[in-house]
């Protein structure tokens, strides 16, 4: 039996438990597990046997909230750990190596732009920056070296939307993984995998979680890629050592790169997932439908009074049908185009600080998707170790202010900007 998405994001990965019967998954505040017997453990070290051995690796809250996830997304499993950018370097850590590189959309959150372009050089890996609306420069841009292409599915700071399908094609032709940021959007609003992505990650600290409570990061893992199909991915497709030859796409086929995300990334890597975090990011999970389409419609009546404000130059709302990506925000997230914009004010980058310093209802705060209205400078803070091109291309130039609208009253957050955008400007 199919259920609808309502009811697995409250039901998908959980059962009561089965020592208590509590309904509620358990938070397993623990650190070991007690082996049956010497040859469970062999088993579970040896990977023969699914199982909990230590919450570096597994923990029965943080499995719960994998397989809900995976599941939202539809894919074949999940790996969860601590952070966004904790789930950026697991998702290329099995694809990577010295000298290789991968090829990203220049609209990306600020932090993953520099994670990108200075961090992960010090692995010896390089990113290319590519306009992912020129599709013959995405394709111009991978070598022998390419090993996977990256974007995000509704871009932040902007509210972009990336042709999802398009980009797709091009990884397929390539014979590359599409890794797929859906932070902003969320498996209610768009799901990568039907549109051809292999992985997709998220920051569960924004929507999933939605109340602004905990950090955590998702890897869903489609189960459709062929990691053996070439010679590009001896992590998956060649014999582990540490794992006695065990090789993880033969011995785990549509799971292999969701158990190598466990068994080595978060063996060595070790950017665990508390379960105590896991257990937020399940409770807001349970409303995430009922809050995305309140986010919409508050975004799309905040956006629409926006575009019509004397000191507003522009709004990036790729809801507006003003949007030049208005049809392809319909085609790939059919139910809304989230909640995430920018606007552009006539007054500048002063107007912009004035703005920010001046709302009541909107928090200035380095977050987006929480149930509150958010706003911030992005010139300033989270773009602001990029250069000038840089920022513009990010879709963060110094007289852009970014707008998270979240689920209170619409009326009240327009009264709100109103206020602010008369201080702004007087």
């Amino acid at each position: 039996m199919t259920h609808g998405f309502d009811t697995l994001q409250i039901h998908a990965g959980a059962r009561p438990d089965p020592a208590t019967g509590a309904r509620q998954t358990p938070i397993y505040q623990t650190t070991a597990y007690v082996f049956r017997d010497a040859d469970h453990a062999a088993a579970l070290f040896n990977l023969q046997e699914v199982g909990f051995i230590y919450s570096r690796l597994t923990n029965p809250t943080v499995a719960v909230l994998q397989e809900r996830v995976a599941t939202l997304e539809g894919g074949a499993g999940a790996v969860c750990c601590s952070s966004g950018h904790a789930a950026q370097l697991m998702a290329l850590f099995p694809l990577m190596a010295p000298g290789r590189n991968v090829v990203v959309s220049t609209r990306l959150y600020g932090g993953t732009v520099t994670q990108f372009s200075q961090t992960i050089k010090r692995f010896g890996w390089e990113a290319k920056f590519v306009d992912f609306d020129d599709q013959a420069a995405v394709a111009a841009a991978i070598d022998d070296d390419t090993r996977a292409i990256f974007c995000e599915s509704i871009a932040n700071p902007g509210g972009y939307v990336t042709d999802l399908d398009a980009i797709a094609k091009i990884s397929d032709d390539a014979g590359l993984p599409l890794i797929v940021d859906n932070t902003t959007a969320t498996p209610y609003l768009c799901r990568p995998i039907e549109h051809g992505a292999t992985l997709v990650v998220h920051s569960m600290t924004k929507y999933l979680t939605g109340n602004g409570t905990v950090t955590g990061g998702v890897v869903v893992d489609s189960g459709k890629f062929d990691w053996s199909a070439s010679d590009k991915f001896p992590s998956l497709s060649a014999p582990e050592p540490a794992y006695h030859g065990l090789t993880f796409h033969e011995t785990f086929g549509p799971l292999a790169f969701t158990f190598h995300g466990i068994a080595i990334g978060l063996r060595d890597l070790g950017m665990t997932l508390n379960p105590q975090a896991a257990h937020y990011t399940l409770m807001g999970i349970e409303t995430l439908s009922l809050r995305m389409q309140r986010h919409v419609e508050n975004a799309q009546k905040v956006a629409a009074w926006l575009e019509q404000h004397d000191a507003v130059e522009s709004v990036t709302y790729a809801g507006l049908p003003s949007s030049p990506y208005a049809e392809r925000a319909a085609r790939i997230c059919p139910k809304g185009a989230s909640a995430l914009f920018t606007i552009a004010l006539k007054g500048g980058y002063d107007a912009c600080v004035k703005m920010v310093e001046s709302v009541e209802i909107f928090s200035h705060v380095a977050n987006l998707g929480d149930t509150r209205s958010l706003i911030i400078h992005s010139a300033s803070t989270t773009h602001r170790q990029l250069s000038p091109d840089q920022q513009k291309a990010a879709g963060a130039a110094p007289e852009v202010v970014r707008l998270s609208i979240g689920i209170e009253d619409a009326d009240d957050l327009i009264a709100d900007l109103d206020q602010a955008l008369k201080a702004a400007t007087a």
